[in-house]
C-alpha cells in the first residue's frame, strides 16, 4: 500500500529578459502577460484536492526568471498562498533570481514578504564566459547580486557550471573559488549539456573534451567539498534543499503556472499520477487545469531520483512511496551490486563512487 509522502509547491514564471542559447526550459522572452498571478491563484485554487490535508513543507519559484516579477505582484501571490495553504513551522521558499534583474531593494522587499532562500543563477564568473552563454549580465554584477543577497538572505544557493565553450580549467576553478568567497549555504555545480530545442543544439558551440569535462567536475568537487561543502546530491552541496530533496525522495508536489509538473499520491487507488499544465502562456491564459497521466512503472521512476543522492534511501521508504515489495527487484539490485554500481548497508541503499560516474548505467538497470 503507498502511504501519503510529504508535500511541496512549485510555481512557474515563464519569462525572461533574454532566452540563453543552451536553455530547453519552458521560458519566453515576451512581455508578461497581465494577470499572470490571478491565473496563478485560479491554478492553485484547482490544485487544493491535491493536499490531501497535508501541510506545505516547501515553495519554489522557479522559470524563467521569477526575480523580474514585481514586488507587488510577489506580495500578492504569497499573501493568497498563505491563506489558502497550511505552511510547515520550517518551510523553505526559494526564489531563482538573475543577477541581471539585481536591484537591492527589490531583493530586500523578497524577503520581506517571505522569501527564505535566495536561488543566484550566476553560471560563470568570467566576462567572456558570460558573453559566450548569452548571459545579459557581468562578472561585476553576479558579484555585486551576491554580495548584496549574503547580506539579506540566511539561506543562498549560487549555481555554477562547468564544461562551458573554450573553458580552460584555470577559469573553472576561478569561478568556484569566487563563488565560496561569499560563503553560499549551497553551490550548484552542474555540467553544460547541450540539449534539443536549443540555440546551441542547432549551432553547437566549441566544448572542452569529454576528458577535460570530467576532471572539470572532480575539480570542482574537490574545492567545493573542501571548502566544508558536503556533495549531497550528484550537482548539490552544502545545506540541503528542501524542495529539490522532496523530488529525489519521491514526495509529492503540486506544480502551478505554464508548463508546470506535478506529482500526485491516491493512497485510494493506491497509485501515483504525474500532472501537468498547458505548455504554451497563450494556452495556459486559457486553460489552468491538470492533466494527468499514471506512472507506470514506479521502481524506475522512484530510482531517477533517489539514486541521485550521495547516501541513497531507506528500503522501508522505497517500499512506501511506491507501494511494491523491495524484494520483488531483487534481481535487478543484485546486477547493479554485481556490477559495483550499488551497495546496500543494514536497510540502506545507495551508489557507489562508479555508480555515481555512471548514474545512467545504475538507473537504467531498473528500466
Amino acid at each position: 500500500m503507498i502511504n501519503l509522502p510529504p508535500l511541496s509547491v512549485y510555481i512557474h514564471y515563464p519569462w525572461c529578459v533574454k532566452k540563453c542559447p543552451y536553455c530547453d526550459f519552458n521560458s519566453h522572452e515576451k512581455s508578461p502577460y497581465e494577470g499572470y498571478v490571478n491565473l496563478l491563484k485560479n491554478d492553485l485554487k484547482d490544485s487544493l484536492a491535491y493536499i490531501q490535508n497535508r501541510k506545505i513543507r516547501s515553495i519554489f519559484f522557479g522559470g524563467g526568471t521569477p526575480s523580474i516579477m514585481s514586488t507587488e505582484e510577489l506580495e500578492d501571490l504569497m499573501i493568497y498562498l498563505k491563506n489558502e495553504l497550511d505552511f510547515e513551522e520550517d518551510i523553505e521558499i526559494t526564489l531563482e533570481a538573475n543577477p541581471g534583474t539585481f536591484e537591492i531593494d527589490k531583493f530586500k522587499s523578497f524577503h520581506d514578504v517571505g522569501i527564505n532562500r535566495l536561488s543566484i543563477g550566476v553560471q560563470s564568473f568570467n566576462n567572456q564566459e558570460l558573453e559566450r552563454l548569452g548571459r545579459i549580465h557581468n562578472s561585476e554584477d553576479a558579484q555585486l547580486a551576491c554580495y548584496e543577497a549574503r547580506k539579506i538572505f540566511d539561506n543562498i544557493n549560487i549555481d555554477i557550471m562547468y564544461g562551458l565553450p573554450e573553458q580552460s580549467v584555470e577559469i573553472n576553478q576561478s569561478n568556484i573559488e569566487t563563488a565560496l568567497s561569499y560563503s553560499p549555504d549551497h553551490i550548484s555545480y552542474y555540467q553544460l549539456t547541450i540539449e534539443p530545442n536549443t540555440y546551441f543544439h542547432k549551432h553547437p558551440p566549441k566544448l572542452p573534451s569529454h576528458e577535460s569535462v570530467f576532471n572539470y567536475g572532480n575539480i570542482g568537487q574537490n574545492i567545493i567539498e573542501g571548502s566544508g561543502l558536503r556533495r549531497y546530491e550528484v550537482s548539490a552541496y552544502g545545506q540541503e534543499s528542501r524542495h529539490n530533496l522532496n523530488y529525489w525522495l519521491f514526495g509529492d508536489y503540486i506544480g502551478i503556472g505554464a508548463g508546470a509538473h506535478g506529482k500526485i499520491t491516491s493512497p485510494i487507488e493506491n497509485k501515483v499520477f504525474r500532472t501537468f499544465k498547458n505548455k504554451s502562456p497563450k494556452d495556459y491564459y486559457k486553460d489552468q487545469s491538470s492533466k494527468l497521466t499514471h506512472i507506470e512503472n514506479l521502481t524506475f521512476d522512484f530510482m531517477l531520483n533517489a539514486l541521485r543522492l550521495k547516501d541513497g534511501f531507506e528500503i522501508d521508504l522505497f517500499e512506501k512511496r511506491t507501494g511494491i515489495e523491495f524484494n520483488s527487484i531483487e534481481k535487478n539490485i543484485q546486477v547493479a551490486i554485481d556490477k559495483s554500481l550499488l551497495k546496500i548497508n543494514n536497510t540502506r541503499v545507495s551508489p557507489t563512487p562508479q555508480g555515481y560516474d555512471f548514474l545512467n548505467d545504475l538507473q537504467e538497470i531498473f528500466l
